[in-house]
């Protein structure tokens, strides 16, 4: 038997053994329906970044590392300061990922994590003004995948907002002459809430949370959504050919604002104490 029809064969048997435990209410990793994976998180893992973190979600590991520097604002938003999302799938993390530039799901990754800080407002952009036109301060957060095996939006969520939780800024002064002088001090970079995402994927009609990289090639459709400290809803991204009705959105929605509770909370504690696992 070739390679690619023995590779169709057992796709085929692990789809129709997947349907059989979803009817069960049961997945193929033993996990209830809508149970995450174990997550661990660790911060101030890049000693040379102003803030940092390591996030695991099953066999998921995503670094997320901030650096906040002095920089320009831009022309139209003279009175904000400046976020810079970049995401990457480094070739050891998945058997289809290559070296090179972002691809397609590199790409979307940064753009949906950096969608849900700003939409949250979890930074105060005109906090980190210094000078209106002239002085404000940057803050760059890169995104590695170390180990992909599915729910990368939700674990580079809970990477990032770690990250920017513990991060500090440098401290500095300004002339009278409008010269800029940046000091040795540091302070804590202030966010105002603590965004998290929560990804439901639809397969054969059920719908799991937090699915692992077979589920998520197996399924239908992915809906991810983002919550506020406060369980408002502030962004979110479909994705897959499937739907979703409106009483299944209307569940999802509940459901998500439950999980952001329990993710924050272990956030909060890593926040204050270090690593933590649940």
């Amino acid at each position: 038997m070739s390679a690619v029809r023995k590779a169709v064969v057992v796709g085929t048997l692990r789809k129709s053994q997947m349907k059989e435990q979803l009817e069960k209410g049961k997945r193929l990793d033993g996990r209830d329906l809508l149970q995450q994976r174990k997550l661990s998180i660790e911060t101030g893992v890049i000693e040379k970044a102003s803030g940092s973190a390591r996030v695991r979600l099953g066999d998921t590991e995503i670094v997320a590392g901030a650096k906040v520097e002095m920089g320009r604002p831009f022309p139209d938003t003279p009175d904000q300061g400046l976020l810079i999302v970049t995401a990457e799938v480094l070739p050891i993390a998945s058997a289809y990922a290559e070296p090179g530039p972002p691809n397609e799901e590199a790409i979307e990754l940064a753009r949906v994590s950096d969608r849900g800080i700003r939409e949250s407002e979890m930074l105060d952009f005109s906090k980190l003004v210094i000078k209106k036109g002239e002085h404000v301060y940057s803050v760059f957060v890169d995104v590695a995948v170390l180990n992909d095996d599915g729910g990368l939006f939700d674990a580079a969520s809970y990477a990032i907002v770690s990250a920017l939780s513990t991060a500090k800024r440098p401290n500095a002064t300004l002339a009278e002459d409008g010269s800029l002088t940046v000091l040795d001090e540091t302070s804590d970079l202030e966010v105002k809430t603590l965004p998290v995402a929560t990804t439901f994927a639809k397969i054969d009609g059920k719908i799991v949370f937090d699915p692992n990289t077979e589920e998520q090639s197996m399924m239908d459709a992915r809906l991810t959504l983002v919550t506020d400290s406060e369980g408002k809803f502030v962004a979110g991204q479909k994705g897959g050919s499937g739907v979703f009705t409106f009483e299944e959105i209307r569940e999802l929605a509940r459901t998500s604002a439950e999980r952001g509770i329990e993710i924050r909370k272990a956030i909060r504690d890593t926040i204050e104490n270090g690593s933590q696992k649940t």
